[in-house]
């Protein structure tokens, strides 16, 4: 599952040590607003995916795009070594993996608790949905 806008800018938000506060000040907007914007509850117009883009020093087709949002060079020590890196390497994607799991598990425990909603729903409105029948 690739990441949406809202999670690309939050993810390079973090990246470069800014809190939502911080982001909201560079931009012009109360902290509520922009925490909206990261949410997906306001839909974002060009000019201010442009201003937030502008902000985190990258394009706005870079975020708009389904490439990966590359992650920020991290200087390394003069000694570190292919397998440092290596290591390095397969730690980020492991926590990649990690982050997929959590997404996949959210979105069931979403939809779980949708269809627990509409069927409460029903019931309030009193339509008994009809069990189906497993054979014993």
């Amino acid at each position: 599952m690739k990441p949406s806008v809202e999670e690309k800018i939050r993810l390079q938000r973090l990246q470069r040590g800014l809190s939502q506060e911080n982001m909201a000040d560079l931009l012009g907007l109360s902290t509520t607003a922009y925490g909206d914007i990261e949410r997906g509850k306001t839909e974002l117009t060009l000019s201010r995916l442009s201003q937030i883009a502008a902000v985190l020093d990258l394009s706005p087709v870079a975020l708009l795009t389904d490439d990966a949002v590359s992650v920020q060079a991290i200087p390394l020590a003069d000694n570190t070594t292919e397998r440092d890196l290596e290591t390095l390497r397969l730690t980020v994607e492991k926590q990649q993996i990690e982050i997929d799991k959590l997404r996949l598990e959210a979105d069931f425990w979403k939809r779980k608790h949708d269809d627990r909603i509409a069927l409460d729903l029903l019931r309030s409105m009193g339509i008994e949905q009809k069990r189906e029948r497993i054979g014993f």
